[in-house]
């Protein structure tokens, strides 16, 4: 079979048993697993696992593209695998699959809960599907010793080439929870349609004109009647009335002034209106303070009266003013946050973090960082990486004034702190 330039594909058979994903370019200085399951299945893999120096190995391997295409069916994960003298290995990872008894019990407990299976139907995994399989006596996600190993290389424990499949079935998991799924044993066709005729009929116990929660039943998505398509966002911001006329406007109103505060709502609004309209995102507003508002109306290039207004009402030193807005258009208000605040990040955030860092430097090179705070600063004191509320990675280098921000936000830290070498 011809390996395909994208992946994934499935074959061109009439059922939903195999995918095949095309090889992934190498992957230097990035996380194998960014989505929380796909950091449980790297857990699973490194709790497994007895040998470090393999499991470093692995990861070499997977980083520099020498995994093949993958196929992936229920039960197992094949590929082929090169060693660093250009050698390759036929290397399998098998998972159990689910039988009869455990997907009805799954099945059953994912269609009376609206949620999970929107959720699903995005290609998502919500922590809270995966607690309620476990409690349902059907554990989703692989944990210590789920992974097993066979490869051409005779080895009979994990070895090199196993670990860096596991790797890189990360990455697909990320991109795709179904494979997962599919490994247990159900493709995405057969598990949406199994789904889709439960959710057609009452649960036992139940009559057809039982009430629902009507927050589930708007989540079901398209297991409904579909809604009317939204009318689409606006290509421009809309073309405001003109408020140039022939006399002038009574004192105070300043119409440069009134014009330009108008066009920056406008534009708010339209991106407010995309954002809420967006398939993966459900919008937040949070109202400004008084100078995130006026950094913002800065960055939006007001005319020179209303620039030189805001700039005395914020009274900052230029460089100052120049790092704020920078920070803004990068990050909007969470990006001025990073840039002036620090706070201690909640356990759960640490704990992500930590996996970013390590997954990011195999070599250990994280464990030189100290942290202070949302802080981690390189010994020497010269480079420095902020985490964001988003789960995001501002680099900083040191300059004569105190810190600069010397790029743009990233979610690898290694890419974050590469920044910094240059200019941003």
């Amino acid at each position: 079979m011809a390996e395909t330039p994208t992946g994934p594909r499935t074959p061109e058979t009439d059922d939903d048993t195999e995918l095949v994903f095309a090889p992934a370019p190498p992957a230097h200085g990035r996380a194998f697993a960014v989505s929380w399951w796909g950091r449980a299945w790297v857990k699973a893999l490194e709790d497994t696992a007895l040998d470090s120096a393999g499991l470093r190995a692995g990861n070499r391997l997977a980083r520099s593209g020498a995994v093949g295409a993958v196929s992936v069916r229920p039960g197992r994960l094949t590929a082929m695998v090169r060693d660093r003298d250009g050698g390759g290995h036929r290397t399998d990872v098998l998972l159990h699959r689910f039988d009869t008894a455990q997907w009805d019990r799954l099945l059953g407990m994912a269609a009376e809960r609206a949620g999970h299976v929107a959720a699903l139907l995005a290609h998502e995994m919500p922590h809270e599907l995966a607690e309620d399989a476990a409690l349902s006596g059907v554990g989703l996600l692989p944990e210590i010793g789920d992974l097993e190993a066979e490869c051409d290389c005779g080895a009979w424990d994990h070895c090199a080439h196993s670990t860096a499949l596991c790797y890189q079935a990360a990455r697909l998991l990320d991109e795709d929870p179904f494979v997962l799924l599919l490994l247990r044993g159900l493709g995405e066709a057969s598990l949406v349609a199994a789904l889709q005729e439960r959710g057609s009929r009452p649960a036992a116990g139940e009559t057809a004109e039982a009430g629902v929660d009507a927050r589930e039943t708007f989540a079901a998505g398209s297991l409904l009647p579909g809604a009317p398509a939204p009318d689409p966002v606006p290509a421009a911001g809309p073309q405001l009335p003109s408020l140039d006329t022939e006399s002038a406007p009574p004192a105070p109103v300043e119409a440069e002034t009134l014009a330009f505060l108008a066009a920056t709502a406008a534009a708010e609004a339209r991106r407010l209106l995309a954002q809420a309209l967006a398939p993966d995102r459900i919008p937040e507003h949070t109202p400004l303070g008084f100078r995130p508002d006026a950094v913002r109306l800065l960055a939006a290039d007001p005319p020179p009266p209303v620039a030189a207004r805001l700039t005395a009402a914020l009274g900052a030193a230029p460089e100052d003013l120049a790092a704020e807005l920078r920070a803004w258009r990068e990050g909007g208000a969470s990006g001025l946050r990073v840039l002036a605040e620090q706070w201690e990040p909640a356990e759960a955030e640490l704990t992500r973090a930590r996996s970013g860092l390590a997954t990011a430097w195999a070599d250990g090179e994280a464990s030189r960082l100290e942290r202070t705070g949302n802080r981690w600063t390189e010994p020497g004191g010269e480079r420095q990486l902020r985490l964001d509320e988003e789960g995001r990675w501002w680099p900083f280098a040191r300059a004569a004034d105190g810190w600069r921000q010397a790029g743009a936000p990233q979610s690898d830290p290694a890419t974050a702190l590469s920044l910094t070498a240059g200019d941003g």
